[in-house]
């Protein structure tokens, strides 16, 4: 009886988290890029198979594509989390930069900058929907830091003259910074120096000062 249990359960295929293979495979294609990531890597990286891997996500471009999309909205989400409280605006744009940094330098690591800056960059020379995915998500950052900048200038945060789209595309620029000058060996300090900088720049010296 012991002896058939042993047969069904080694014949059984092996589990796998979904989300944690997703997160697994991003890592890859964070440090190797898009063109350097094989399928024995991301098979290495995820435990599991080519089959397994094709069945369950596709080949590897859909599955780099779908690390894209996951990584977005996890940073999209992250973002609104902050902008939409009750920090003041320019602590709130502290906070997106340190959140940023903390990604872009991991703890123990080399530094990997922004996935998507990093790697869809490069790829979306080539590749349409690389292309599409990259723009997508710039858009979606400006459009979360465009509306907290709205509600600044309706709150007497910002003088009503400026315009939040457009200073929404200023703050994407210098998370864009901060993930480059991670990548190009910039100490965190450094780059934190930029981040308030750049704040004040942006909101003022009177803002910060609130």
């Amino acid at each position: 009886m012991e002896q058939k249990e042993n047969k069904r359960a080694r014949g059984r295929p092996r589990a796998y988290d979904p989300e944690q293979a997703l997160d697994n495979a991003r890592d890859v294609f964070w440090q190797l890029g898009y063109g350097g990531s094989s399928l024995d890597d991301l098979s290495s990286a995820t435990g599991m198979n080519r089959p397994s891997l094709y069945a369950a996500f596709g080949d590897k471009h859909a599955l780099y594509l779908q690390t894209l999309e996951r990584y977005v909205e996890r940073s999209r989400q992250a973002m609104i989390g902050v902008m939409s409280g009750d920090l003041p605006l320019a602590q709130a744009l502290l906070r997106v930069y340190q959140l940023a940094l903390g990604m872009y330098l991991p703890p123990g690591s080399a530094a990997r900058g922004c996935l998507l800056i990093g790697t869809a960059a490069t790829q979306a020379v080539v590749d349409v929907e690389v292309r599409q995915r990259l723009g997508d998500g710039l858009r979606c950052f400006d459009q979360v830091l465009e509306a907290r900048f709205q509600r600044a200038v309706e709150q007497g945060e910002l003088i009503a003259v400026l315009d939040p789209a457009m200073l929404a595309k200023m703050a994407s620029a210098i998370l864009h910074t901060l993930a480059l000058r991670s990548r190009a060996g910039d100490s965190r300090a450094s780059l934190e120096a930029t981040a308030a900088a750049g704040v004040q720049l942006i909101c003022g010296q009177a803002a910060i000062a609130r």
